[in-house]
């Protein structure tokens, strides 16, 4: 009897440990958007496994061994139990103590509670099997596996609740009626989309998609829930994972306009070639074809074959924005002022000086493609002009914050590509005030794969141009950049930070009324944070 009620020990202290472990391994499957390949790649890569429990089923195992018959059978397992519930404690809470914290929406719900339930049943297996102790290392390591498995249990019933969501945002999209502007790029989609929106509403009701959210569901759910009948303009933005996904949210919200911002190395660890992202990039212009519209596009997307293609075959339903001559809206000249970017363009034969209070030059031509969305749409570039010089700042994306004793922080924190870094570093030398160190604070960027060094080191030999003081957050990782700063400018200083609190410490102790600071880049917990359990 007593045996029986230690196992039950054994096996409610491997829930209560299974339960606090799932929030954590959850916490980093959500950033990963639920891909149980991406996350068990994640899982090898960092090796994130349990250690400390699993040594200390082993060591009870070794007792086990060595005291034999000596010991009461029902000992072990209660010290099993005893040992999990004790590492549950000092778990940490992703839900409260996370950069991004978990989210428990519907879906993560589901997938946690289901894979709890598979948890519970591998615990009875392995506490009613054998007596032996080692035994627990099995489950105790199947923890984060249970969550891919969880997920594909959940995913007929998940399709049947996704493909309902985007019917009845679907329905709600052909009833309503509204024109939709869709926005798609490497990178610059989000603040085309900010600046976009800015100018629409200033013509008429325009519901844009909040944040960063890029995705069918994300989409679905902003259309079910705010979509209504008075709203003229929507305006989506449009993330790509691989061949097809630009095509699948278009059939989501068949766009009337659509605008390609770029094409370049962000996610390239997921396309592989330049080539397979131009060509998911372009099923927008595709689709915006097919519904009767056109495509606003980067010239520089034209290096591309496929883009080249896709232009050569349908010349009369593309708009064209660079500095070439011969595009159909010419960046003539761009220049970063103090209180904001200007750019000079020709438009349909006539000359234009756009200006808004952004900050960054790659800015300039998101500020352009926007201009030529809206003339696109029917409004005159006079409003357009007049409606661009009161366009709010675009959080965490070169947001210019101005300090009370005089210090200037450039928030660049949500992301970071190749183009965005170069152009936030130029920034410094305009916004330095005098007498003052121009600080760069960066964990370097991510998604780059096989790119990751060599675009990192450019990097690092143009930051010795624009920066004083290095802060390299996450050394391991920002490795390149710093050695190829270090090479370039060994005179320089660079302070190394485990993370942002620490960096976040040295600002503190260090950032004079006279600094500019470039805080480049914010890593998710999984890239920041390793996880050592």
């Amino acid at each position: 009897m007593i045996g029986h009620v230690a196992g039950l020990v054994a096996l409610i202290g491997f829930l209560v440990f299974a339960a606090r472990r799932l929030l954590t391994y959850l916490h980093i499957f959500q950033q990963e958007e639920y891909d149980g390949p991406r996350f068990l790649r994640w899982l090898l890569h960092s090796g994130a496994f349990d250690r400390r429990l699993s040594l200390a089923i082993v060591a009870i195992f070794i007792a086990q061994l060595v005291l034999g018959a000596s010991a009461s059978d029902w000992v072990f397992p209660l010290a099993i139990g005893v040992l999990c519930v004790a590492v549950a404690a000092a778990e940490r809470d992703p839900r409260k103590d996370a950069k991004k914290p978990l989210a428990m929406t519907a879906r993560a719900k589901r997938i946690y509670a289901v894979s709890l339930v598979l948890l519970l049943a591998v615990g009875l297996a392995a506490g009613f099997a054998t007596d032996i102790a080692l035994v627990w290392l099995v489950p105790v390591q199947l923890v984060p596996v249970a969550l891919v498995a969880g997920t594909l249990l959940l995913m007929p019933s998940e399709a049947r609740v996704q493909r309902r969501y985007w019917h009845e945002a679907h329905d709600t999209l052909m009833r309503l009626d509204p024109i939709v502007v869709a926005v798609t790029g490497s990178y610059g989609k989000t603040s085309v989309k900010h600046i976009l929106g800015h100018v629409l509403e200033t013509a008429a009701p325009t519901l844009i998609t909040p944040g960063s959210v890029n995705t069918a569901m994300g989409i679905a759910r902003i259309v079910r829930e705010q979509l209504r009948s008075h709203h003229r303009y929507l305006v989506v933005e449009m993330g790509a994972y691989g061949i097809g996904s630009i095509a699948r949210l278009c059939a989501l919200t068949p766009p009337k306009l659509g605008i390609i911002t770029a094409i370049g190395k962000a996610h390239y660890e997921r396309f592989k070639t330049l080539d397979a992202v131009a060509r998911a990039k372009f099923e927008l212009a595709e689709a915006a074809h097919a519904n009767d519209g056109t495509a606003i596009i980067a010239s520089d997307t034209l290096q591309f074959d496929w883009p080249r293609q896709y232009v050569d075959a349908h010349r009369d339903r593309v708009v064209t924005v660079g500095p070439e001559t011969d595009a159909d809206l010419v960046i003539r000249a761009l220049r970063q002022e103090a209180d904001g970017i200007v750019a000079d363009i020709a438009w349909r034969g006539r000359a234009y000086q756009l200006k808004a209070p952004l900050f960054g030059e790659h800015q300039g031509r998101n500020m352009a493609l926007a201009f030529a969305a809206s003339c696109n749409l029917g409004l005159t570039p006079e409003d357009v002009i007049a409606t661009l010089r009161s366009t709010p700042q675009i959080a965490h994306r070169l947001e210019v914050k101005r300090q009370g004793d005089g210090a200037i922080i450039i928030d660049d924190a949500y992301n970071s590509n190749p183009v965005g870094f170069a152009s936030a570093l130029e920034l410094l030398n305009v916004l330095k005030p005098p007498g003052g160190r121009r600080i760069l604070v960066t964990p370097g960027m991510v998604e780059l794969g096989a790119a990751h060094q060599e675009e990192h080191e450019k990097i690092g030999r143009l930051a010795a141009e624009h920066v004083d003081v290095l802060v390299a957050v996450a050394p391991q990782r920002v490795e390149p950049l710093a050695n190829a700063f270090k090479a370039a400018a060994p005179e320089r200083e660079i302070v190394p930070c485990a993370g942002f609190a620490e960096a976040r410490q040295w600002l503190d102790k260090n950032l004079g009324g006279h600094d500019v600071v470039l805080i480049e880049n914010d890593l998710p917990d999984l890239y920041e944070r390793p996880l050592r359990l």
